[in-house]
């Protein structure tokens, strides 16, 4: 195993789709909520059925709060290195450092064309590219005197200004697959990016691309490992195995640190515009992805499935250190879908009971997963006062574009509130089909307890369509928020009512029986 400084990242790989904007914003958000370090977007300017990437990134920054933004791969022949360098540097400095570089040497060379770029042969194309990244670095470096001149065969820079320098290292990653380029990368750049889906022989390609970006290092005088390696992925999540990540959450685990452990990949972005798989590769593969790896880097050669299994028969504290997060016991409705006091509450467990260190960070798992929805919650809540502040304008001068704003702010909402909404029910769907059944099997005295929770989950699911419902009768006439705002009231208090019981009866069983996170 080859040791290397670099943590695991994970991130998302969305279509800039322009016929339905508003979804690829929803989907950056619940990329973030479901815990991503990273969203990225393709790059094609000469595609009339994309929005610009550039502009999307901009405006997903000010949309978001905390992930990581990025080209995957930015355009070089339709993109100026200077510009391309301060605007990236700009958007850094907006966003407090949540902007990465990156950069494609150019594909589809008579699209390319067409739109006005100049067509390059293979080989010009990488030397444009290493000319690019010296000039970005130039620009970027304002420690330095004197102005930007470059004079290279394809890019001529004669006396630019330095500066604004961005607000982190903005990494430079660069989407390679041929040699030359290869060693480009070790050479010149901070992160490789291919796709998965673009080596014909799949991970068996990686180490001799591997070694190229080494090669390309060493003859710079650079660490190798200095160089990021990541990759774009695809596939599929289902129920048994049908081939390489295609297959359920624990096989991806298994795999995807099969990745890092043995061609050092640390960065997996996933190719995907369905919220399920984007929830199931952050929520679940993840979290198990980085404590398989982490295992395996303090014990070497004990396997990811080994290092699982050992984890899991390892003895731990007798007293349960995993809180469930209580109701907070204030309702906001006058509406209430079911009678709190006919809640069954689970037996209790054995008196000498041990908990494994393994079981204990289960439990864990689903009060951090449940965490996530109770945080996004209160930003709906946020988003609707917001809704609501902006609807109130009473000079008639100002009605048309009240009127405008208000619109745009609905749509927002419910984007927003979409990307939510199908977070909570893909979270109980996973419950329902996964981790119950796991419980049942293991305790038949938790029955009734989970016979209660699945029902609450068909009331919650109702409870979600009554606020699609009023987000869609506030959209046909707006003005009268009360019907959004009481069924967003009453999501409230059914969501986190039902939060604190189900984590009150089934964390302790979970820490006691144990379930694979890979699974949850």
């Amino acid at each position: 195993m080859t040791e290397h400084a670099h943590e695991l990242a994970f991130g998302g790989f969305l279509t800039p789709t322009a016929a339905q904007p508003e979804q690829v914003v929803a989907l950056a958000a619940l990329c973030e909520q479901a815990g991503l370090d990273l969203v990225t977007f393709q790059d094609h300017p000469y595609q009339p059925g994309f929005l610009d990437t550039w502009t999307l990134m901009a405006y997903v920054a000010a949309a978001t709060e905390r992930i990581g933004l990025a080209g995957n791969v930015l355009n070089l022949p339709l993109r100026q290195p200077v510009v391309l360098a301060r605007s990236i540097a700009s958007l850094d400095l907006l966003t407090g450092g949540r902007v990465e570089l990156g950069l494609g040497a150019g594909a589809f060379w008579d699209a390319i064309e067409a739109v006005g770029g100049r067509r390059l042969s293979p080989g010009a194309a990488v030397t444009a590219l290493d000319e690019a990244i010296g000039i970005i670095r130039e620009i970027w470096d304002t420690d330095r005197r004197g102005m930007v001149r470059v004079e290279g065969e394809h890019y001529r820079v004669v006396g630019a200004k330095r500066g604004p320098a961005p607000a982190h290292p903005v990494g430079i990653w660069v989407g390679a697959y041929k040699p030359r380029m290869l060693r480009l990368v070790g050479r010149a750049a901070d992160g490789w990016l291919p796709s998965l889906s673009y080596l014909p022989k799949g991970p068996d390609e990686l180490p001799a691309m591997n070694a190229l970006v080494d090669e390309g290092a060493r003859a710079a005088g650079r660490d190798p490992d200095a160089i990021r390696r990541m990759l774009n992925v695809t596939g599929a999540f289902t129920r048994s195995s049908t081939g390489f990540l295609a297959g359920p959450p624990q096989q991806w685990v298994e795999e995807l640190a099969g990745l890092t452990l043995e061609h050092r990949i640390t960065t997996f972005i996933l190719g995907s515009d369905e919220p399920r798989a984007i929830q199931i590769f952050a929520q679940e593969v993840a979290p198990a992805v980085r404590e398989l790896v982490a295992a395996e880097r303090t014990t070497p050669g004990s396997g990811a499935r080994a290092v699982a299994e050992e984890q899991a028969t390892t003895g731990g504290p007798a007293t349960l250190a995993v809180t469930p997060t209580p109701d907070p016991g204030v309702r906001l409705s006058t509406r209430s879908p079911w009678d709190e006091s006919t809640r069954p509450t689970a037996p209790p467990p054995p008196a000498d009971q041990v908990y494994p260190a393994r079981g204990q960070a289960v439990g864990q798992h689903l009060v951090d997963v449940h965490d996530h929805l109770r945080q996004e919650l209160a930003q709906v809540r946020d988003l609707l006062a917001q809704v609501t502040r902006g609807a109130v304008t009473p000079e008639g001068a100002r009605a048309a574009l009240n009127q405008m704003t208000m619109r745009q702010n609905n749509w927002t909402l419910g984007a927003y509130c979409a990307a939510y909404c199908t977070m909570v029910t893909q979270h109980h769907g996973l419950e329902d089909a996964s981790i119950f059944p796991h419980l049942r099997r293991s305790d038949a005295g938790l029955a009734a307890v989970l016979d209660r929770l699945e029902e609450e989950h068909v009331v919650i699911h109702g409870v979600v369509e009554d606020v699609d419902r009023a987000l869609v009768e506030l959209i046909r006439q707006p003005g009268d928020f009360t019907a959004l705002q009481e069924a967003v009231d009453l999501l409230t208090d059914t969501l986190l009512s039902h939060l604190s019981y189900e984590e009150r009866q089934i964390v302790e069983p979970l820490a006691r029986h144990g379930f694979y996170p890979g699974q949850l």
